[in-house]
């Protein structure tokens, strides 16, 4: 794969690809450090809510088959489907990211204490539909920054809303209260350059006050 760190062309040449090379898989090393790279994105009190289900396996594709009925050619020719959810657990995770935050010298124990101190008290009276909608920013954040990680080490995606949702997280033996799917995407070397697409003229879209 031809790698490279030209970010215009990483996001500008990003294209949404529907068929790729079926030959071409990647390692789980190679994709656990796309995963690192793309987990620096930002989330909400940096709570990190993300998880990944990384369906590369025959069994696990023919799993994923009937729940992502309208994109079959991705599931069958892509390296993996990548299945993100969002944790509405993800509170339970805080500790140990503010003492590692600590432990590395990026935060101060004092400020550690305080953030986890206020962070406690505002979790435990957070509404579960609030918490839902913040996770599902942080999870198409992740989402996003994993397809330019993708393309910066020489893949292709797409991002696939169309599947069964209500379904894929006890399918693959999650708990569906607490997992929340955010979207899938397939991964994998393109077959074809896919498709340039329009996009609205900024003076549309924004205004200056």
């Amino acid at each position: 794969m031809i790698k490279t760190n030209d970010f215009m062309e990483i996001m500008k040449g990003r294209r949404s690809i529907r068929n790729y090379d079926p030959t071409v898989k990647i390692t789980k090393e190679e994709m656990t450090e796309i995963l690192e790279e793309a987990t620096t994105a930002p989330s909400s009190v940096n709570a990190q809510p993300w998880r990944f289900l990384v369906i590369d396996s025959p069994e696990g594709k023919e799993k994923l088959a009937p729940l992502a009925s309208f994109n079959q050619t991705q599931v069958t020719t892509s390296s993996a489907v990548i299945a993100v959810f969002a944790d509405m657990n993800n509170a339970d995770y805080l500790e140990e990211i503010y003492s590692k935050a600590v432990e590395l010298g990026y935060m101060p124990q004092e400020v550690k204490d305080r953030q986890i101190a206020a962070l406690t008290a505002h979790f435990e009276k957070l509404p579960a539909q609030v918490n839902r909608e913040t996770i599902l920013i942080d999870g198409g954040l992740v989402s996003m920054q994993l397809m330019l990680t993708a393309r910066a080490h020489g893949y292709d995606t797409n991002p696939i809303g169309g599947y069964d949702k209500e379904n894929i997280a006890e399918t693959f033996g999650l708990d569906k209260e607490r997992y929340v799917p955010v979207m899938l995407l397939s991964i994998g070397k393109a077959a074809d350059e896919g498709y340039a697409s329009y996009r609205l003229p900024i003076d549309t879209i924004a205004e200056w006050k």
